[in-house]
């Protein structure tokens, strides 16, 4: 499965922003699928995911009550709704595919995208 996530850009501290994930070659039912956040120079990070046995998303501490991952099926993707952005969260943001459980962390996760870029400045 490839995947490809869109709808990075720049905005404002307290701006909301939305990304997308799109699987090629499948669609999301059969897998866990998860939005991690890698910072400059920091290490590839968590941030929400959903479960693909129980259907229960699951958040990091950091972005828990701003961030809402779902399925669209309208668009047939999993987004990432980013709501009172903060500085922090600039970096880039990928998507992660599993037929296992996921979760939050990037070991748990067998295709990636190539990410896309998110920059919130002050």
């Amino acid at each position: 499965v490839q995947l490809v996530e869109s709808g990075g850009g720049l905005v404002s501290v307290g701006d909301s922003l939305t990304l997308s994930c799109t699987a090629s070659g499948s669609n999301f039912d059969r897998y866990s699928i998860g939005w991690f956040h890698q910072a400059p120079g920091k290490e590839r990070k968590g941030v929400a995911c959903i479960h693909r046995f129980n259907g229960n998303n699951y958040y990091s501490d950091s972005v828990r009550g701003r961030f809402t991952i779902s399925k669209n099926p309208d668009t047939k993707t999993v987004d990432l709704r980013m709501d009172k952005m903060q500085l922090e969260d600039t970096g880039t943001y990928y998507c992660a595919v599993t037929t296992g459980t996921g979760g939050l962390t990037t070991v748990a996760y067998d295709y990636w995208g190539q990410g896309t870029q998110v920059t919130v400045s002050s």
